[in-house]
């Protein structure tokens, strides 16, 4: 029993530790987007609309930002599979977006980059 409790402490700080890493590795990636999103408790849309409470957002719905007609009518409900999909070309997936980004192809590092999108709710505050 003890050997058991000591493996699943293990587990847990595991665990804890990967997705500390997940999170400060999104961190990093969130910087090549900064430029045009904003994320947090003070955040504002920019070039781009505010990226808070994005995970069950509707695309082209966030209040004060100018959406292409193409983000608008995409029928996209944003979630791990959809901005994974979405991140590594975006104009691939939503041909007519206004948004101008390479992508991120590498799925390490596009996961990172949504669990620490993930965690800020709709008014910016960390889960």
């Amino acid at each position: 029993m003890r050997k058991l409790l000591v493996a699943a402490a293990v587990s847990i700080a595991w665990v804890g530790t990967a997705a500390a890493q997940d999170l400060a590795a999104g961190a990093t990636s969130y910087k090549k987007c900064v430029a045009c999103h904003d994320v947090g408790p003070t955040a504002k849309n920019k070039v781009g609309p505010v990226l808070n409470g994005l995970d069950g957002r509707k695309s082209g719905t966030v209040a004060g930002y100018n959406y292409s007609d193409a983000n608008k009518g995409s029928g996209i409900t944003w979630n791990e599979e959809s901005f994974l999909d979405y991140i590594k070309d975006p104009k691939a997936k939503i041909p007519g977006t206004k948004m101008v980004f390479a992508g991120i192809k590498n799925e390490t590092e596009a996961k990172a980059l949504w669990a620490h999108l993930k965690q800020y709710d709709a008014e910016g505050k960390t889960k």
